[in-house]
């Protein structure tokens, strides 16, 4: 796919985040309860920063408290690309064995390392390290087990995360790459196959049969910086518009801005401000401002630092200040402390501020 003669259909930059923004419950929160916990982590909630898909939910589920991540109705896995994810219970094989090969040595090493595990840890819940030393194999040689959807974490963030087994789903590798790609296109779309490929960490000989499945259902649409696809049944939507939020904290790689390659110049065109966003290691969190990130941030305990890229308005800078002192904490104080960092943390008094939150 990709090489369609010409798009039928146009979306803008604005328009583009509007419809991420409204598909995953950034302009207004959901209500509290555990099945929105379950609609806000549909895509997944990366948490390989701890605590991070807790940040995630909290950005759009109303009333979520510090231990929401261990909702019943959510489960924690080494999703994509190997990364700690929190997502809904009973789909786990969508973030897990859509990652595993139908056949090959990636997929005898899968198949061995978990049937040896599940041999030695049983019905137990047992430490990453001491379920490794049990088969002798390194910790992190765990994670291939993963992707056969029968091992599940629980991971604090302070210590080797605790393993246990479950059933081994029963669906097929390319079925459950079909439903993570319907969820990319539309949680991130409109997208591409090597867009969905990177945000997957599945190679492109195992996703060009997949969105050759999905090709009777998608629109070609031409989007800044080139063409890409969305699922008919949202191209309305995309083309609506809606009222963006005051304000949002999205952690370090949330799904909104949890992009690759091109894609990343359309939620930030600024070339300056992506490298900020994107460093080579660890990601900061995003500010997103009246629909459009402004800026980074980062927490160390119960210290919020905010660096804006730009001057904010009075009003803009108390949505960002009451979205920090929002923010549930599982390990500080009850109201986070906000600290203004960067040239640009002042506030632009002399401007009129567009909403006041």
């Amino acid at each position: 796919m990709g090489d369609e003669p010409g798009a039928r259909l146009e979306l803008s930059r604005e328009q583009i985040l509007a419809f991420r923004r409204r598909t995953q419950g950034l302009d207004v929160r959901l209500p509290a309860g555990s099945e929105s916990l379950r609609q806000a982590a549909w895509a997944g909630c990366q948490d390989s920063v701890p605590r991070s898909a807790l940040h995630s939910l909290h950005a759009r589920v109303e009333g979520v408290a510090p231990d929401a991540w261990e909702d019943p109705t959510l489960v924690q896995v080494w999703g994509l690309r190997y990364a700690a994810y929190v997502v809904p219970g009973g789909e786990h094989a969508y973030f897990t064995v859509s990652r595993l090969p139908e056949r090959g040595p990636l997929r005898e090493r899968a198949d061995d390392i978990a049937a040896r595990l599940a041999d030695f840890v049983g019905d137990r819940r047992v430490d990453a390290r001491e379920a490794a030393a049990g088969i002798g194999i390194h910790p992190n040689a765990i994670r291939y087990a993963a992707s056969t959807g029968a091992l599940l974490i629980r991971w604090d963030g302070a210590r080797q995360p605790t393993v246990w087994f479950v059933p081994r789903p029963e669906i097929e590798p390319f079925d459950a790459r079909l439903e993570l790609a319907r969820r990319y296109l539309r949680m991130l779309g409109p997208g591409t196959p090597a867009g969905f490929s990177q945000w997957a960490g599945i190679r492109m000989p195992r996703v060009r049969p997949v969105f050759e499945a999905l090709r009777t259902s998608l629109v070609p649409l031409r989007i800044p910086g080139g063409e890409a696809f969305l699922l008919e049944e949202d191209v309305d939507s995309a083309r609506s518009e809606s009222e963006p939020a005051p304000a949002r904290l999205l952690p370090s790689g949330d799904v909104f801005y949890l992009v690759h390659g091109p894609a990343r110049a359309v939620v930030v065109p600024d070339p300056e401000h992506r490298a900020a966003l994107w460093p080579s290691r660890v990601w900061p969190g995003a500010v997103l401002v009246e629909g459009d990130i402004v800026g980074i941030w980062r927490r160390s305990g119960g210290v919020v630092t905010v660096e804006p890229w730009r001057r904010l308005t009075k009003a803009q800078r108390v949505a960002v200040e009451a979205e920090a002192a929002s923010l549930p904490l599982p390990d500080g104080p009850a109201t986070p402390t906000v600290r203004w960092a960067g040239p640009a943390a002042s506030s632009d008094r002399t401007a009129s501020p567009r909403r006041s939150g």
